[in-house]
């Protein structure tokens, strides 16, 4: 279980980053701690695996990144772990999610692709397809971005 405390490091952690040199320190005061207090409770949470990772959120149109595709890959499902594996692997792929097929639907593996055109895409989704003999695959391409935010927890 977390404690009240660590709910509102979490709280303080999804906020804009602060940009100054004692980033850390700024935080801790908003939760009414020490630095030290803070950077030690957020080991803490990274040990016990409340925290798997932090990281900063790209605005990938912003820069250069403004080709999008969402691919929907139709993969035999004994093989969809190995697939996924490779896909999941391409430094152009950021999301890579295994969904159930629906009746005139049967695609299962989606991968997001972002590449600085259409063309660019194109070509990495035929790697994927080269390196993992999926030919079966449709190319969903962003038309515009609504919402574009991390998860949030513990927003009481």
């Amino acid at each position: 279980m977390l404690s009240d405390k660590d709910k509102e490091i979490i709280k303080v952690l999804q906020e804009d980053f602060p940009l100054c040199e004692e980033p850390y320190k700024v935080l801790a005061g908003k939760v009414g701690i020490s630095e030290e207090e803070f950077l030690r409770r957020v080991q803490e949470l990274v040990d016990e695996k409340k925290i798997r990772k932090m990281g900063a959120v790209l605005r990938h149109r912003e820069a250069g990144f403004k080709a999008n595709a969402l691919c929907a890959w139709s993969v035999p499902p004994e093989k969809i772990d190995d697939i996924a594996k490779i896909m999941s692997g391409h430094p152009a792929v950021s999301h890579c999610y295994d969904r159930t097929t629906a009746p005139n639907w049967n695609y299962n593996l989606y991968t997001m692709v972002h590449a600085k055109n259409r063309e660019e895409c194109e070509k990495i989704i035929s790697e994927l397809s080269a390196a993992t003999g999926i030919e079966n695959f449709q190319i969903m391409y962003s038309k515009k971005e609504w919402k574009k935010t991390g998860m949030k927890y513990f927003c009481e």
